[in-house]
């Protein structure tokens, strides 16, 4: 057992990041992924549920939702497992994220004087149609457990809203940072930032009996204390032990799908080549000998299609 929780199980991410007092590190966190662009001071944890009018809406639960001392608002998601159509959900989240500061205005930022009009009636003074749209930054960060066929096969995939040609930023309010950690390869001697060595401990940290002497940093010493299984409560131990489980279970399940997937391809090729040879007028032996499939497999090849186009 790792002296460490798993960071890709709900409750070992949510033990690290999504506590009262795990705030300081995520504030590290984003401030690693956010340098050059934005700093945080603090943030606030809000209602992790949105509570959408929509009937269909309702119910959408965000793994970490906040908002920072300077107004913007953060949405974290650890995903474990692919799912299809993750990207578009992705973007659905910080949308919806989005549309929902029109729905109050964000604070100082829309004041309505009152005046009084000729008759001595209280009225409002006009404010400007646009006003009202104003919006705050939402970022939506996600931290990935598998590749996504969506995205470059890289470990960092920054998305902003720009122009096609100049790749000039033109709104800045809606980002999205995706974080493939199957393409996060550094040994931790190669990690020269603090970003770096975060995102290696994040990958890596499940498979330690201790912190490594080379992460020197505080933010590493409590990182130490914040995720030690032996510190989590009875309530928290029992969840997270369940949570191992699912883990567990579900990279099994996941690597039965890729081995399973990885078969039929090699199948598929196989026949795709032996049809190719028969094409060309190899005779079958020589054919079953190239590929391992057997003469009466290759005798099949081809039949059914060339059926259904009305040849045979």
């Amino acid at each position: 057992m790792s002296r460490f929780v798993n960071p890709f199980t709900d409750l070992g991410f949510k033990v690290i990041f999504g506590q009262p007092a795990s705030k300081g590190l995520l504030i590290t966190l984003l401030n690693e992924l956010l340098a050059g662009e934005h700093h945080i001071e603090d943030l606030c944890f809000l209602d992790k549920e949105d509570h959408a009018d929509n009937v269909h809406d309702k119910g959408i639960i965000y793994d970490l939702y906040c908002r920072t001392d300077s107004g913007e608002y953060i949405i974290v998601e650890m995903q474990n497992r692919w799912h299809s159509h993750f990207l578009d959900r992705t973007l659905y989240y910080v949308c919806r994220a989005v549309g929902r500061l029109t729905e109050l205005p964000p604070p100082d930022t829309i004041k309505i004087p009152v005046e009084k009009d000729t008759d001595g009636m209280v009225c409002e003074s006009s404010v400007p149609y646009g006003s009202r749209y104003r919006l705050s930054t939402v970022y939506g960060i996600f931290l990935m457990n598998f590749k996504e066929d969506g995205l470059d096969k890289k470990f960092r995939t920054d998305i902003v809203l720009a122009d096609r040609d100049t790749g000039r930023v033109v709104n800045p309010h809606l980002r999205q940072i995706y974080l493939q950690f199957p393409y996060f390869n550094k040994e931790l001697a190669e990690c020269e930032t603090l970003y770096e060595k975060l995102m290696y401990a994040l990958k890596n940290m499940n498979d330690w009996n201790r912190m490594p002497d080379a992460l020197k940093e505080q933010v590493f010493k409590y990182l130490d204390q914040l995720a030690a299984v032996a510190n989590l409560s009875e309530e928290n131990r029992i969840a997270y032990d369940k949570a191992v489980d699912r883990y567990r279970v579900s990279r099994i399940v996941e690597e039965d799908i890729r081995r399973e997937a990885t078969e039929e391809g090699r199948e598929e090729e196989r026949l795709s080549n032996a049809l190719k040879m028969k094409a060309k007028g190899l005779d079958y032996e020589t054919i079953s000998d190239i590929t391992g499939l057997s003469i009466q497999e290759i005798e099949k090849l081809g039949i059914d299609d060339r059926r259904d186009e009305g040849k045979l």
